[in-house]
């Protein structure tokens, strides 16, 4: 069995009713591409039958499919990096489980790949999503190319490809709060997107809450730009001088016009709004110092119950 030329990566967590499917078109998808191939699923401590599917497709195509089965809940994008540490191709691609992207769509990925393109991000030509999750995604996008130099159309599509040099400069990051697209986008010298059909979600519910995508943001802004604390500066040197001015205004009501009416009222009300703004500018920091915390405590991403592969 020659060594594989694509390699295609899919993160699982409790995806059960889904994965059949799932293997049974992404196998057909990359069989009619007449290129060697392997798939490796990562189990991210599914909770339901995921991992004995998983299992059944590795003695299935022993030779091309590997499976990563962690022993908890690590997140998407760790689960994803778990299988960039072992991958064998020259091409990557991610995926998701839960068919809202179709694998069909992936020799359009390597169509760009093929002309020369270091990275190729998936574009939802047109999202099946409740009008809820849609616009929270636009926002978050606005604000991320508001405070970072990423560009990048669709964030939240994993449908991508890489060229193996950036996978390995992704590895060997050591990112903690991982965002794998913008990673990519840093480390790739030449980025290119494609549209890509979305499908509706038919089975299973989605592991991304809204609470997950604001956090998920957090990561993504505190992760590669120091924008928030200088805005958070600026923004306290505004209301220094603002609070001088007042002071300076009241104290002259006071003297010259003999008006103190207000003066005590406006002065609580000063000290209320800068103690929230301390309180905003001490959680924005605790997110950068948290950050830190977590690099420098140099704990494993992940640990691996057990992998089933045949490398042979």
């Amino acid at each position: 069995m020659p060594a594989p030329e694509i390699s295609v990566v899919v993160p699982v967590y409790n995806e059960e009713a889904n994965l059949e499917q799932l293997f049974v078109r992404l196998s057909k998808t990359l069989d009619a591409l007449n290129r060697p191939w392997e798939v490796i699923f990562t189990n991210d401590g599914s909770r339901d039958r995921s991992i004995e599917l998983l299992k059944r497709f590795h003695q299935q195509r022993p030779a091309q499919v590997r499976v990563i089965d962690f022993n908890g809940n690590y997140g998407q994008h760790t689960a994803i990096i778990a299988a960039f540490e072992r991958v064998r191709g020259n091409i990557i691609i991610t995926l998701d489980a839960d068919l809202q992207n179709p694998p069909e769509e992936i020799p359009k990925l390597l169509a760009k790949i093929d002309e020369g393109c270091d990275a190729v991000g998936g574009v939802r030509a047109k999202r099946e999503d409740s009008f809820a999750r849609k616009y929270l995604s636009r926002l978050i996008n606005l604000v991320r190319e508001k405070t970072t130099d990423i560009r990048m159309t669709d964030q939240g599509c994993m449908l991508r490809a890489y060229r193996r040099p950036v996978v390995e400069a992704i590895v060997r990051s050591g990112e903690r709060a991982t965002f794998i697209p913008a990673l990519a986008y840093k480390f790739a010298s030449k980025n290119a997107e494609v549209e890509v059909a979305h499908a509706a979600r038919t089975a299973g519910e989605s592991k991304y809450s809204y609470y997950k995508l604001v956090r998920l943001n957090f990561d993504l802004i505190t992760g590669f730009t120091l924008v928030p604390l200088q805005l958070f500066t600026l923004f306290a040197m505004g209301c220094a001088g603002g609070s001088l001015l007042l002071v300076l205004i009241l104290a002259y009501m006071r003297i010259f016009l003999h008006d103190n009416t207000n003066g005590v009222f406006t002065l609580f009300g000063i000290l209320f709004f800068l103690i929230s703004v301390c309180m905003v500018g001490i959680g924005l920091i605790g997110e950068y110092v948290g950050r830190t915390y977590q690099c420098v405590q140099q704990r494993p991403r992940y640990v691996v119950r057990e992998i089933f592969e045949d490398l042979k």
